[in-house]
Formats: C-alpha cells, structure tokens, sequence
C-alpha cells in the first residue's frame, strides 16, 4: 500500500496532476487527494487549479463539471463506469412540456445531473447553495431536476416560488428509514440527528439538522454534542472521525454504501496516472450549453 501512495505522488508531481477525492470516496482515496469536499467546493477548486490533469475520485456527472469548466485541461475518472443514477432521473420530453406551460420557468439542475440535462438548464445548484441561488433568480416557476427530496427540503425554504418536483431520487439516501433512525435514537437518545437533503421528508422532519457533507462535518465539527445519528453515506464518517476523535458517530443501518463511489480505489488512482486512460470528455456543442448554468452557479453562488 505505501509503495502505492509512494509511486501515486511522484508521477502526480511529474505529471503537474491534482487528484480532487468526493467525501463519499473511500478512505484512502480521501487520505491521498489535494482536495477533499462536496461537489460545489470541488467545482470551484476545479476552476482555479492550474494543474494540467485532474484525476476526480468520484462518478461521472462529477468528472462531466469538472470538463465543462476546464476544458483545456486532462480529467481522469479512476473508475469511468462509476455513476450516478439520480443523475439520468429527468425526462428531456418533460422539461419541454414545462416550459411551454409556464412561460417564465427556469430550470435549476441539480449538479448531480448528467451534462445532457445541465445544457437544458437555466442554472445549477448544489445541496448547500439550492436555497440562496433559488432565492436570488426571478423567476416564479421553477422545475427542480433531477432529485424530488431535495426539491422539496429547497420549496418549504422558498415557500413564495412555485417549486414542481422531478421524479427521480438518490437511491442510497432514499433507502434510509425512519425506522432505522428512530432505533438508533432510542440506542443514543442524546445523539443529534444530521441529515443530508437527499434523505426522503420523514427523515428531513424528524432532523436537528438538515445540510450538505459539508455543511453536516461543519456541524459535528463545531457541536458541543458528543453523539450524533449521520444521515447519508457512509464515507463522510472518515472526516467526521478524524476531526472529532472524541465524539460517536452513528449510522442508519438501511442506509448502504454508494457502490460506485468506492470504485476508486488506489490501484485505480495510480492506473490513469501511469496510463492517461479514462480521459472524460463532453461534445464540444453540449460543453458550451451546460458550461452557462454552472457559470452562473458559481457567479450567484460566490
């Protein structure tokens, strides 16, 4: 393993590569990455780095954001099969039955979406900036795509703009019941429950806190609380533990780990390093379209 991590660094140096690592990843992939955040602050890491390759330990539509900001720059997937379901979860058909609906629609593309649906999208969000750039466009009629529980968590935040759901859905965050809590809470009765938007509204309504990865190590983070009930994946639970050695960290056992997440393993980090293989890229005419919402992501959400 150390001979691994040792030969990752020295062609990372050579080859002037940034390796950027999503919470969700696992472990050892965060211990080794430059960056290690959600996907908003890996968006922005992305644009500002002048490395010349960008290995992403994440899934797709990541590696797909990290191309249409960078596009002169290498992105390299460990893993190019690693996906997000949730992010093919919008209909094209449908987008264009709203807006011929509601004249002054506005899009807003949940980042975990394929480049596909950012190109239709008047802008991008993320889970920790969903509330405030809704907030800050005009529009009365918004169509929140592709997730349904974010969706909703952001329309009860902006209860004057007229928020319809999508149809689609995290199928990890969606499996986490609130059974599964309420056992964990009578197990701990002093832990505090921290909760990914992703998670379904029993879960949401049942929350001391509702935020992004995160905002949610933010909150273990600086908590006088000792015990905490962390509803989302299981990767976040290396930071959390590394930062807070002294506090409990607690997890819905419905709730499994993101299967393609964890394909990025070392092994695979220092195979596109050594190889140049799984090289992401995007149509030149969908880069163009679905860079525009992202931009303007980062512009309101400065």
């Amino acid at each position: 393993m150390n001979n691994i991590v040792e030969k990752i660094n020295q062609l990372k140096n050579q080859k002037k590569a940034v390796i950027l690592a999503h919470y969700y990843a696992p472990q050892e992939a965060q211990e080794i990455a430059d960056y290690v955040g959600d996907s908003f602050y890996l968006a922005k890491v992305a644009k500002s780095t002048d490395a010349d390759i960008v290995v992403f330990c994440g899934v797709g539509f990541m590696g797909e954001s990290v191309k249409i900001l960078n596009p002169e720059k290498t992105v390299l997937m460990p893993d190019i099969s690693a996906d997000c379901p949730m992010a093919h979860m919008a209909q094209i058909h449908r987008i264009k039955e709203l807006k011929q609906q509601y004249p002054d629609l506005a899009v807003v593309c949940y980042i975990n979406s394929t480049a596909e649906l950012k190109q239709l999208s008047d802008v991008c969000v993320t889970s920790s900036n969903a509330v405030k750039i809704i907030k800050e466009i005009p529009n009365k009629n918004i169509f929140f795509i592709p997730d349904e529980n974010l969706g909703r968590y952001v329309a009860q935040q902006v209860p004057d703009k007229n928020v319809i759901l999508n149809d689609g859905r995290c199928p990890i965050h969606a499996q986490i019941t609130k059974e599964s809590v309420e056992k964990l809470k009578t197990l701990y009765p002093r832990a505090l429950i921290l909760t990914h938007p992703e998670c379904t509204k029993e879960i949401v309504d049942m929350s001391d806190f509702i935020g992004s990865t995160s905002e949610i190590i933010s909150y273990a983070n600086t908590s006088d609380s000792k015990e905490f009930i962390i509803c989302t994946e299981s990767g976040v639970s290396y930071p959390l533990k590394k930062n807070n050695p002294e506090k409990k960290f607690y997890f819905p056992d419905t709730c499994p780990p993101c299967a393609d997440m964890k394909l990025n393993t070392l092994e695979k980090i220092l195979y596109v390093l050594e190889t140049g293989n799984n090289s992401v890229s995007v149509p030149s005419n969908i880069r163009k379209e679905a860079l525009l919402p992202l931009d303007k992501m980062l512009e309101i959400g400065k």
